[in-house]
């Protein structure tokens, strides 16, 4: 006998409360490269850094990843989301390639709190609004912009071949758009695909995983101004 849909919607939320707080417990990856970039054609360059831009996302970058789910639960239909997905792929493909080329500087100690921030902004936002509002795709353009910023820091601690500096480049950012469609598909499947229309997505979906995302977020923000 299935579970009606305001308990299953509950029973979703916990396992996704306790999956964050796991996945918040493990110890921070990061990526390591252990190839001789100088030996590797342009095929092979283009599959390292596409990998490597994947796994970014999935399952390296958390924090990118909880602000893709921020930015899809409030409205889970897959035609709004993925406007503001592409704001979001326009915004840090600009900073990403201006601090690569040396445009740029960031420093990482005030671009890794700013991160924390914009995840918790959009928790708070999912649980005090309504509806998406049409300014949310500026919002999260602006917050692209410094995500970009943050990939731009992995991606120097990898270096770039000079072979292919721009190709690499782009397939870097190709893979980073691989694992945030993944992540948006994702959760529609198990999410926006059944439970989008229901007249208890708000109080039962949006309000229990946006809260669990923004306490998070806010340990995030602690940790990296006063502890980094």
């Amino acid at each position: 006998m299935k579970a009606p849909g305001p308990l299953r919607g509950m029973n979703l939320c916990r396992r996704a409360g306790l999956v964050l707080l796991v996945l918040l417990a493990l110890p921070t990856a990061a990526h390591v490269l252990n190839t001789d970039l100088a030996k590797l054609s342009r095929t092979e360059i283009f599959g390292t850094y596409l990998r490597l831009g994947f796994t970014h996302i999935v399952p390296l970058g958390f924090d990118h990843l909880l602000f893709i789910i921020s930015l899809y639960i409030l409205e889970p239909r897959l035609k709004p989301v993925l406007l503001q997905a592409t704001a979001f792929t326009l915004a840090h493909s600009i900073t990403l390639g201006l601090a690569m080329y040396g445009f740029i500087r960031p420093p990482s100690s005030v671009i890794e709190p700013i991160i924390a921030l914009s995840i918790l902004f959009m928790a708070v936002e999912n649980i005090i609004t309504e509806r998406l509002n049409p300014w949310r795709v500026a919002i999260v353009f602006g917050f692209g912009l410094v995500h970009g910023m943050g990939f731009a820091s992995a991606l120097t601690g990898l270096g770039l071949p000079p072979q292919d500096y721009f190709g690499s480049l782009l397939s870097f950012n190709a893979g980073v758009e691989l694992g945030q469609v993944t992540v948006i598909l994702l959760a529609w499947a198990l999410v926006g695909r059944w439970a989008a229309h229901k007249s208890w997505y708000k109080q039962r979906v949006v309000i229990p995983i946006s809260v669990v995302i923004g306490l998070v977020a806010a340990y995030w923000t602690v940790e990296r101004v006063f502890f980094a």
